[in-house]
């Protein structure tokens, strides 16, 4: 079995994952659950606890921050590092993380008792590159939370790292836990001002080598659709069916553009509910593109597409709410490539091969690197992540602590 180098993280991260922190995206409070607020109190506690510095609690943007204070006698830029405590839209109600150790890379895995739901090489090949390591997987019931509870195990195990090896020299090194990273909220109230880092990471990736910097831009669309219900014995030239009118809204879109057909940089509309009667009805869209222009142009057809369906009843009966949720990172770090560049030496240097690719999704450091901060994310081990199929290498997560510690050397040797 490969050994593991940082004897607390695996313990951390199993303890962390068992504690319930899903978000929830029908609150209008922040954090939008309070177990996210308790989860953060207990962290608040266990920073103090290993010896990090000004932890403080932001409750306008519900941020637990820290610092671990330069032992250096010149300056050198501030690291930062970021994680959110909660957890996707999956059962995540008494988590109950299984232990795999020495993974023979070969076999099956079942995750409950009875063998319903089982970790197979067939439809998840990823397993194959994990021989001799050890596997946290579910039981099966619920998502295993590895993203990114992996992310904030990893960083707090690193700043206790250093703290117990004061030989090794680092820079200042702020961290920030957040919440609500998975409603698509997380980052709106980011304060990069408060948090005190020159460049960041969200350490919320993953298997081994991810590092992103380009993301899809984000809009989010709400159609509201009013028909009109009579008897379908007289509904001829009177009906107005709000269920129909979404079908043909929705058969007016390209046919390809759709989740489940597209990959790379294809962008697409995603309807993922769709509720009602004949007398009302509603829809709502992902819209997503990597390209910002595409990405208007999609918002654009989406609307016209309601506009055309009002203009043939002769009335307005359906109403398109649209909003952005966040932007392509790319176009933000277009300027400030040097801290990808270090990342990427980073793992380099440790025989990692960086695996960069554009994300068919979205970080807070979309978010944040728009607020100025420069924020790309780095891999945290996590496999087929929001599903009862996830699980981690503890060894990929020890793995995290190795190249956050290479960054920081470089990061040193560079300023120099």
């Amino acid at each position: 079995m490969a050994s593991l180098k940082y004897e607390n993280l695996l313990p951390r991260f199993l303890k962390y994952v068992k504690v319930e922190t899903r978000s929830n995206p029908n609150s209008d409070t922040l954090p939008s659950d309070p177990k996210e607020m308790a989860f953060l109190k207990d962290l608040e506690k266990e920073l103090k606890q290993i010896g990090l510095s000004n932890i403080r609690f932001n409750k306008a943007n519900t941020y637990l921050l820290a610092t671990l204070p330069s032992n250096l006698d010149y300056d050198v830029p501030a690291m930062g590092l970021i994680a959110h405590v909660d957890t996707a839209d999956f059962n995540a109600h008494n988590v109950n993380p299984q232990v795999v150790e020495d993974y023979d890379g070969k076999s099956d895995i079942k995750l409950d008792a009875n063998g319903k739901y089982v970790l197979t090489q067939k439809e998840f090949p990823s397993l194959k590159k994990y021989k001799g390591d050890t596997l946290i997987t579910t039981d099966g019931s619920t998502l295993l939370g590895a993203d990114d509870k992996s992310g904030v195990a990893e960083i707090i195990t690193f700043c206790e790292y250093l703290l117990q090896h004061p030989e090794i020299k680092h820079g200042t090194i702020q961290i920030g836990l957040g919440t609500d990273e998975e409603i698509g909220i997380g980052a709106d109230h980011f304060e990069p001002d408060e948090f005190g880092a020159d460049f960041a990471y969200t350490v919320d990736g993953g298997p081994l080598g991810e590092l992103e910097y380009e993301t899809f831009n984000a809009a989010h669309a709400v159609i509201d659709i009013s028909g009109k219900n009579v008897h379908t014995g007289v509904a001829k030239g009177t009906m107005i069916n709000a269920l129909q009118l979404g079908i043909d809204l929705h058969n007016s879109l390209p046919d390809h553009d759709r989740a489940e057909r597209t990959e790379g940089r294809e962008g697409f509309f995603h309807l993922y509910k769709f509720s009602g009667t004949v007398d009302s009805a509603q829809m709502e869209y992902l819209i997503r593109d990597h390209d910002k222009d595409i990405f208007n142009e999609r918002k654009h057809a989406l609307q016209a597409a309601a506009d055309d369906i009002n203009a043939q009843l002769g009335e307005d009966r359906v109403k398109v709410t649209m909003n952005d949720q966040y932007y392509n990172l790319r176009d933000a770090l277009k300027d400030h490539m040097e801290v990808v560049d270090l990342a990427k030496q980073a793992m380099e240097n440790l025989d990692i091969k960086p695996d960069i690719y554009p994300v068919r999704g979205g970080t807070d450091g979309s978010t944040i690197s728009y607020k100025g901060l420069p924020t790309p994310n780095l891999f945290a081990g996590g496999e087929n992540m929001h599903s009862r199929f996830e699980y981690v290498s503890a060894q990929t997560m020890d793995r995290v602590i190795d190249v956050l510690l290479e960054m920081n050397k470089l990061n040193v040797a560079n300023n120099k």
